[in-house]
């Protein structure tokens, strides 16, 4: 066969066993030498294909569709620094163990290493942070070369999903001619699976995963430990949150362990059933007389580092208690070392096996934590104290759609999301990147969140998150996707008025808090996308307008980095006096 042929052929089958793999989002950031996916994957009607001019951008939108959705997204790109710039979503794909596949078309081996244009060492370039690496063979028509191309189509897919799940990368090296051609009438001679795919469009391999259970006799021993009547759960941020989320305020009613959710855990919004959800932990926990006060007796620990500073720092106070971790995921997640006992196991099924057989905690013990509860939410702020950064999370949560996402960026926003979001009966699906914690791509993820979503999505940002990723903007274009974009405009990195740094101005001006003086609105109008500017006090009005609308938009709110500070502080110091008070 030709080139033409070959590479065309080689294509089409590698998109074919993705599609039987149930792979149905593919994004694409133009380039000449991938030719030959792009159009493989623009021949087949089970791929819903998706454009951008920025591969980082590309990748991201990509990692969203996998954190919503759970099955992987593909990423196409061309070769050289196209591939470079898809690493950053592959660190937040690897670090928060969300599904990812990324096809990088190569240069054929003649041409590396020899001065080659566009021509770099694509091969293992993401390292340590792929789960899976493949490195294919140039193309060629042989049956036993296609049957290998397609079983690695399917392993690459089994490899990005499970308990390990994370990013793929398969690296195709094709040479010229790159345009495909009619292929319907290239004969099959002997086996035709190598060639057209196994009958009834299956997969050529299919590749069973397993979860992790412990035995009854390890369910036994950790009875044996929670036993003591002062029992807490932590449900820290969690990528399988349908499960994990319902699976702990399952064990929470069945204990009455009190359960310190995360916003991020999937336990804090939805039908409690009688847990004791805890809200504003994290501001109580900020006093050293709480901590002393609510010691626990044995920690249980679900889920990855809780967002919540004062909840690590309490956790770690109290290393003298049992405390247990339950995860099956790659990455170790005990960072403090205060872990007494790691269970490598499913935590869904651990939990409702645990709530079967795990004693109640101390009724005094549940009741305690109640009070605080009762504190939290019923305590009042100061009179003239005004409105804080943290009632734009609030408010966002309240706006949101059923059958929408939130998707909240790093920073401040994720902190006071986790900090000042009641505990509430009512489902919200939340995202954050939070694997390597990094404010880059997080326009481009909401979008692709927004995509695997029924409704509008409402995505909080801060303004350097925000101009980090204007290019993300670009995918407004996709009408399946839309965001009301909440931008949180102090003019710089308001963050760092929390770290001591900030007494040393004019250097903390300059280098940290980096005032910008851009209006988020031009972005917006270049894009086509309409803009206003609201005060906290009208946010939840313009948010159901906004929802409602149906449409990509843009709502800045102004505040000013110093005074939010002291706002927030004032908000946190009238909750903790009402719950130091309800503790005696």
């Amino acid at each position: 066969m030709t080139g033409s042929v070959t590479n065309t052929l080689w294509a089409r089958s590698f998109v074919d066993e993705l599609a039987r793999a149930g792979v149905c989002e593919i994004v694409i950031a133009p380039g000449s030498r991938s030719t030959p996916l792009v159009m493989a994957c623009a021949a087949d009607d089970r791929m819903r294909t998706r454009v951008h001019l920025d591969e980082r951008s590309a990748a991201f939108f990509a990692l969203g569709v996998g954190k919503a959705s759970g099955q992987p997204a593909a990423v196409i790109t061309t070769s050289g620094t196209a591939v470079a710039n898809v690493f950053p979503a592959v660190v937040e794909a690897s670090q928060a163990g969300v599904p990812l596949l990324v096809l990088t078309a190569d240069r054929p081996h003649r041409l590396r290493g020899a001065d080659a244009n566009q021509a770099i060492d694509q091969v293992g370039i993401f390292g340590r942070y792929v789960r899976a690496f493949f490195e294919m063979a140039p193309p060629e028509d042989d049956p036993r070369a296609l049957r290998h191309l397609r079983s690695v189509a399917s392993r690459a897919v089994a490899d990005s999903v499970g308990p390990s799940a994370g990013p793929v990368q398969v690296n195709f090296p094709f040479d010229k001619p790159l345009e495909p051609i009619d292929l319907d009438d290239t004969p099959s001679e002997g086996d035709p699976v190598p060639l057209h795919g196994r009958e009834s469009r299956t997969p050529f391999t299919r590749i069973q995963g397993g979860r992790t259970q412990l035995s009854d006799t390890q369910i036994d021993q950790m009875v044996d430990l929670l036993g003591s009547g002062h029992g807490v759960i932590v449900a820290g941020p969690s990528e399988d949150t349908g499960r994990v989320g319902a699976a702990v305020r399952h064990m929470g009613a069945a204990t009455g362990c009190p359960v310190l959710a995360d916003a991020l855990s999937g336990a804090r919004f939805g039908p409690s059933n009688g847990a004791v959800i805890v809200a504003g932990y994290d501001i109580v926990l900020g006093d050293e007389t709480a901590r002393a006060r609510l010691r626990p007796s044995v920690i249980l620990r679900i889920g990855t580092s809780p967002t919540s500073a004062a909840l690590q720092r309490w956790m770690a106070e109290h290393h003298d208690v049992p405390q247990l971790v339950i995860d099956e995921g790659p990455r170790w997640k005990d960072h403090a070392s205060t872990a007494t006992h790691y269970f490598q196991a499913d935590p869904s099924d651990t939990l409702v096996r645990l709530a079967d057989r795990a004693p109640r905690a101390e009724k005094e013990w549940t009741e305690l934590w109640l009070a605080v509860d009762r504190a939290v939410r019923t305590s009042e702020v100061p009179v003239g104290a005004g409105p804080h950064e943290g009632d734009v999370l609030t408010a966002a949560l309240a706006a949101l759609p059923t059958d929408g996402g939130l998707f909240v960026s790093s920073s401040m926003p994720i902190r006071d999301l986790d900090t000042f979001a009641h505990p509430a009966e009512r489902s919200a699906r939340v995202f954050a990147n939070r694997g390597a914690s990094g404010i880059d791509g997080v326009v481009s993820s909401a979008f692709g969140a927004a995509s695997q979503c029924d409704g509008v999505s409402i995505c909080v940002i801060g303004d350097v998150a925000f101009f980090h990723d204007q290019n993300g903007l670009l995918w407004s274009r996709e009408k399946d996707a839309p965001v009301v974009f909440v931008v949180i405009d102090n003019d710089g990195g308001g963050i760092f008025h929390m770290l001591p740094i900030a007494e040393h101005d004019p250097h903390f001006t300059r280098f940290f808090a980096t005032p910008h003086g851009v209006h988020p609105r031009y972005a917006a109008e270049a894009h086509g996308i309409g803009a206003a500017d609201v005060t906290i006090e009208d946010l939840p009005r313009a948010l159901d307008e906004a929802v409602r609308a149906g449409e990509t938009t843009l709502l800045r709110v102004v505040t000013e980095r110093t005074t939010n500070h002291a706002r927030r502080a004032a908000a946190k110091a009238a909750v903790r006096r009402s719950a130091i008070a309800a503790l005696g």
